[in-house]
């Protein structure tokens, strides 16, 4: 048996985990203890660096031995400490990497430093048992790219935001409108209620041979219709947020159906080819379901794994630490790691101009 433990603090969730893996049965998530920071950073409407890292701070040592009391295991039983060095808020990186590496020195165990975007495109090899190769769309508050996953730190970057990430353009929507952080759920929920045909809004890159997504011409348009109109009212606010998501939703379809194109042509052999959505808008469900319906369009199998492992969580990076183990992968770093506040999963392609290149999580 393998047993690893997780460590996540890149953004605003402190979290560890703890993941088994036995023989040829099916991996098991024997803790995930996750304590989110949206209290602490509601008032700014959105994410604060120095409140996120001293939070951390005060809740990872209780979080990681809640993981460990909940897993039923001692860390002396712990093959390895895994722990996200990057990319994300590096305030937050140093608090859970280095706390990763104290526990490993006094443990006497390995410690692998994760990437945070590896984590989530792994994560429905641990839920689903997913083979190789196969797309991912990962799509949240610092992240829009779509990736092929060829295997174990082997991937491929397909599309990217040359401008906002799509969980961004949702929070800055959700901000104007004077809705509550986070922003997603609210805009999603107003929503409900709105006429999706009311604002005419554009679809970025809609029919551009460039692969790439842009949100900030959408996040502006939504700013001049809701300036236009002002004082908004209850129904105006649904209205803008139902017109938005409809883009947002439209957009999506673009660019993902050229990217299930792209991936039979380049992978013909695959037997079952599948896209996998993670990241905290995979929640949206207008997003979902745009997306399930391409699949069946495209003959492709649609995987999205459970909310809570979609959204930042420690089961992942635990995860990914058991599949570095099992490659031989576990002494590529470690102690010597310094967390990256930018860190692509794909250090061959070209990397973008715009907040796509410079933000957080970038």
């Amino acid at each position: 048996m393998i047993r690893v433990l997780g460590i996540e603090t890149s953004c605003d969730e402190t979290a560890a985990s703890v993941v088994a893996l036995e023989g040829g049965a099916a991996p098991k998530i024997l803790s995930n203890v996750v304590l989110s920071q949206i209290e602490e950073h509601a008032a700014f409407g959105g994410v604060v660096p120095e409140i996120a890292a001293r939070a951390h701070v005060e809740a990872l040592d209780g979080i990681v031995e809640a993981a460990l009391a909940d897993s039923g295991t001692a860390l002396a039983d712990i093959d390895a400490i895994a722990a996200t060095a990057g990319p994300g808020l590096v305030g937050g990186l140093i608090v859970g990497l280095m706390t990763a590496k104290a526990i490993a020195a006094a443990a006497g165990k390995p410690l692998i430093a994760i990437n945070h975007l590896e984590g989530h495109a792994l994560t429905a090899r641990l839920t689903d048992g997913l083979e190789f190769p196969y797309l991912l769309l990962l799509v949240s508050g610092g992240h829009t790219q779509i990736l092929a996953v060829r295997g174990v730190g082997d991937y491929q970057r397909w599309a990217t935001t040359i401008d906002d990430a799509l969980g961004e353009a949702f929070d800055k929507t959700a901000k104007m409108l004077g809705l509550p952080y986070p922003g997603g759920p609210n805009v999603e929920k107003a929503a409900q209620a709105g006429d999706a045909a009311r604002f005419a809004f554009p679809r970025p890159m809609k029919g551009s041979a460039q692969p790439d997504f842009s949100f900030s011409g959408l996040k502006t348009a939504v700013r001049q219709a809701a300036t236009a109109i002002e004082p908004l009212s209850d129904q105006d606010v649904a209205d803008i947020c139902a017109s938005f998501q409809a883009a947002v939703a439209d957009a999506l379809a673009d660019r993902v159906s050229r990217a299930l194109a792209r991936f039979s042509q380049t992978f013909p052999g695959t037997k079952n080819p599948a896209l996998v959505v993670a990241g905290g808008v995979a929640a949206n469900r207008t997003i979902k379901a745009t997306l399930e319906r391409l699949c069946a369009e495209a003959g492709f199998t649609f995987v999205a794994p459970p909310l809570k492992l979609c959204t930042d969580n420690a089961a992942m990076i635990a995860w990914a630490g058991i599949e570095r183990l099992r490659q031989g992968m576990a002494q590529e770093n470690g102690f010597d790691f310094v967390p990256r506040s930018r860190w692509p999963l794909d250090s061959i392609s070209a990397p973008m101009v715009g907040s796509g290149r410079r933000g957080a999580k970038a």
